[in-house]
C-alpha cells in the first residue's frame, strides 16, 4: 500500500513544478491534445481539482455532478477546461493553487477506509491523491511536449506505475471487454536503478521495460510502440493499446510515431 502522507508530497512537488514551468510559458501554445493550449492543461487541472473537493467535502453532492457529465457526454470535461481556460492567466493559476492546497488538506483529514466518489470507481483518499498525481504528471508531459522540452523522470513515477497496473481491470470494462481473469507481472526498470514489479513472478502473461515508457502508455501520452514497452500474451498486448489510467470514456491516445 502507499504511504497517503509520501503520495501527498509528492503531488504537492509535482504540482509545484509544473507551476513553475506554465507561468512562464507562452499561455497560448498549442499542446499535444486537440484544441488544447497549455492555458487548457492548467485549467483542466483547477477544474477537476475542484470536482475532487466536491466529492471529498461532500459526498452526497458529487452524483449530480456524474449526472451532468453523462448529459454532456464527451464534451463535459472540454468545456469546464474552455470556459476556465478564457479567464485570465493570474486568475486560472490562482484557482488552480488554492484548489490543489484545499483538496490536499481536505484529502489528508479522511478517514482511513473511507471511500471517496468519483466519475470512475470509487476511491480511497490515498488512491484519489494517487489519480491527482498521475493526472497532473500527464498533463505536465503535454506542456513539456508543446515547449519542446525534455523533461527528467523522478521517483514520483513509481506512484503512477502503481496506480497504472490497479487501473487494468477498468481499461478492460471501460472498452466494453472481458476483464482478464489472471494478473500480470509487470517489471519496470525505474528511475533509482531497481526494479520495480507488480503482480505474480508467475504469471503466464507480462510487460516489461522503463517505468517512464509505462506511465507514458498508461497516461496515454505515447503509443506504446513509441516507448520501450513490451507485452508478452495476447491479454497483456491488448492492454498496451488500451491502457488508461484516467476515469471517463476511452481516451484516443497519441498516434504511433508522433513524437518521433
Amino acid at each position: 500500500m502507499a504511504d497517503p502522507g509520501e503520495v501527498l508530497k509528492d503531488l504537492a512537488d509535482e504540482s509545484r513544478e509544473l507551476d513553475d514551468l506554465a507561468t512562464e510559458a507562452e499561455w497560448s501554445t498549442p499542446t499535444p491534445a486537440k484544441g488544447w493550449a497549455i492555458a487548457h492543461q492548467i485549467a483542466h487541472l483547477a477544474w477537476t481539482d475542484a470536482r475532487a473537493l466536491i466529492a471529498v467535502r461532500s459526498p452526497e453532492e458529487f452524483p449530480a455532478e456524474v449526472q451532468r457529465a453523462l448529459a454532456a457526454g464527451d464534451g463535459f470535461v472540454d468545456r469546464g477546461a474552455r470556459e476556465l481556460a478564457a479567464k485570465p492567466r493570474e486568475e486560472v493559476l490562482a484557482q488552480w493553487r488554492s484548489g490543489r492546497a484545499e483538496l490536499a488538506s481536505a484529502l489528508a483529514r479522511v478517514p482511513p477506509g473511507q471511500k471517496i466518489p468519483w466519475f470512475g470507481p470509487p476511491m480511497s483518499a490515498t488512491s484519489m491523491a494517487t489519480a491527482r498525481l498521475m493526472e497532473t504528471w500527464a498533463h505536465a508531459q503535454d506542456v513539456y511536449d508543446a515547449l519542446g522540452l525534455r523533461r527528467e523522470p523522478t521517483r514520483r513515477l513509481r506512484q503512477i506505475a502503481r496506480f497504472g497496473v490497479r487501473t487494468r481491470d477498468f481499461a478492460f470494462s471501460v472498452h466494453g471487454l472481458a476483464v482478464p481473469p489472471d494478473e500480470f507481472r509487470v517489471e519496470l526498470s525505474g528511475v533509482d536503478g531497481t526494479q520495480w514489479t507488480f503482480g505474480p513472478e508467475e504469471a503466464a502473461q507480462r510487460v516489461t521495460g522503463s517505468a517512464l515508457g509505462f506511465c507514458l502508455v498508461v497516461t496515454q501520452r505515447r503509443h506504446p510502440a513509441d516507448t520501450d514497452v513490451i507485452a508478452v500474451g495476447p491479454d497483456a498486448e491488448k492492454w498496451l493499446e488500451i491502457a488508461q489510467a484516467f476515469a471517463g470514456p476511452p481516451g484516443s491516445g497519441r498516434k504511433a510515431g508522433q513524437f518521433a
